[in-house]
């Protein structure tokens, strides 16, 4: 993943989280990984598995393109 995709991702998922009111703790249980994760996706530190992008997709009730920041056309 390039470090603008990360920097988009982390961005997302900080509006995501805000508006679904979710702080790291609830969201790590939410989808099942560790509340460091969490952080460290938030920071663009690290990023998130395929499977964590389907979680995270499934969690805020969007497509892995939306929370990518990827427009469909």
């Amino acid at each position: 993943m390039s470090s603008m995709l990360k920097i988009i991702l982390a961005e997302n998922l900080k509006l995501l989280m805000k508006e679904f009111k979710v702080n790291q703790v609830k969201l790590s249980r939410g989808i099942g990984v560790s509340q460091s994760a969490i952080s460290a996706w938030l920071s663009g530190k690290k990023e998130p598995s395929i499977q964590s992008l389907w979680l995270l997709a499934d969690f805020f009730e969007i497509s892995i393109d939306e929370l990518v920041g990827r427009k469909l056309y």
